[in-house]
């Protein structure tokens, strides 16, 4: 019987040698994900686009493009946007597709970072079985201007073969107990019974926590520039720690961008992945996690000895004085199960190290801690 579901990392390999996947660096095989890398070309484009079915994504710049590539030694402006041509093409096998997210990093500095394909008329998106083309990237910053070099990965893509996302509440139930899919903080296991906000659609909601001393971050627009080659920057130049409401509440600003931390801590079987979702529109007006995959492993470890991990969110409100209290929902978790057990495991050795053990608001990997 055909294995179902995400393909994990020994496949993803098995494709860059048959050249599926061409152009890839092994190094950036994840768990289940290929980690996708900038080339040299980079062009400056006046807005957002997608190509018409059948067009290159090249040629649907054209028209949009400065005619001059960007030069890499100087920083990507704020609130510009950047045409990025990705090293890695696919040829895909009919009955593979794909979609890409922006990576942990990139949703921690405010970059945001959407795939295009050729012919595809959606941002991160391959996902026409036996999809065939070039990949590139646009590339927004948002709060501070960065600079890049290339080989450096802001997006990473995950490769299906089925449909195999959890959407009942039987299915998961009966997976939530087996695997035991939420810890608090405290290290204990939160059965499923005392759950008691849900939608009833298989994915799990994940609420804020904002019952810490350091409860978050947040970044104003600023002319300061982030090296995403150095490992060095101070926090303070970029971001302001947002300590524990002492009425409880924390009012947000319009525009601003903030990081935060659920109160829950998930784990992530290896033959599972699991992506974050949107709330419903009626718990605020704001976007979240705009890097949203979870690889195999996360907060669970190869033989689930890992008691949960907080997930980090980026947060921005579209309307003002937005107020959020601890424990309210912030987003939903949807697992989808893995075709095989990966190879690799997120958290074993130095595969996700970044961000391994986190339960606080972590700043990315570019700041000192």
């Amino acid at each position: 019987m055909k294995k179902l579901g995400a393909i994990p990392s020994q496949t993803i390999r098995d494709m860059m040698a048959a050249s599926f996947i061409k152009g890839a660096d092994e190094k950036n095989i994840q768990p289940a994900s290929l980690d996708l890398s900038i080339s040299e070309q980079v062009y400056r484009v006046s807005s957002a686009f997608t190509p018409k079915t059948g067009e290159g994504v090249f040629e649907a710049a054209k028209r949009l493009a400065d005619p001059e590539p960007h030069d890499f030694s100087k920083p990507l402006e704020l609130d510009t946007t950047y045409l990025v041509k990705l090293n890695e093409s696919l040829a895909l096998p009919e009955g593979i597709y794909a979609y890409a997210n922006p990576k942990s990093t990139s949703g921690r500095n405010d970059i945001h970072a959407r795939l295009l394909g050729d012919g595809m008329q959606r941002f991160d998106s391959a996902g026409v079985p036996g999809f065939k083309g070039d990949l590139w990237s646009l590339i927004t910053p948002h709060s501070f201007r960065i600079k890049m070099q290339t080989g450096d990965t802001l997006s990473q893509m995950r490769f299906f073969n089925s449909d195999t996302r959890i959407e009942s509440e039987p299915e998961l139930e009966i997976n939530y107990q087996r695997h035991k899919f939420l810890y608090n903080v405290e290290g204990n296991f939160i059965d499923y019974s005392k759950i008691k906000i849900r939608d009833r659609d298989g994915s799990l909601i994940l609420t804020i926590n904002l019952d810490s001393d350091l409860v978050g971050y947040r970044c104003e627009k600023s002319q300061e520039i982030l090296d995403l080659s150095r490992r060095d920057h101070d926090p303070d130049k970029f971001f302001t720690p947002i300590y524990r409401p002492k009425d409880g509440k924390l009012k947000l600003r319009k525009g601003d961008f903030y990081i935060f931390f659920t109160k829950q801590c998930p784990r992530v079987p290896p033959t599972f992945s699991a992506e974050l979702a949107p709330v419903d529109v009626r718990a605020g007006e704001y976007r979240s996690h705009y890097a949203g995959f979870i690889d195999p492993g996360w907060g669970h470890g190869r033989d689930g000895n890992e008691k949960g991990w907080a997930i980090v969110l980026e947060l921005r409100p579209y309307e003002d004085n937005l107020i959020l209290e601890d424990n309210k929902p912030i987003c939903k978790l949807v697992y989808e199960r893995v075709t095989e057990e990966p190879e690799l495991v997120y958290g074993e050795g130095t595969l996700g190290s970044n961000y391994a053990l986190q339960n606080g608001p972590r700043l990315s990997k570019h700041f000192k801690s």
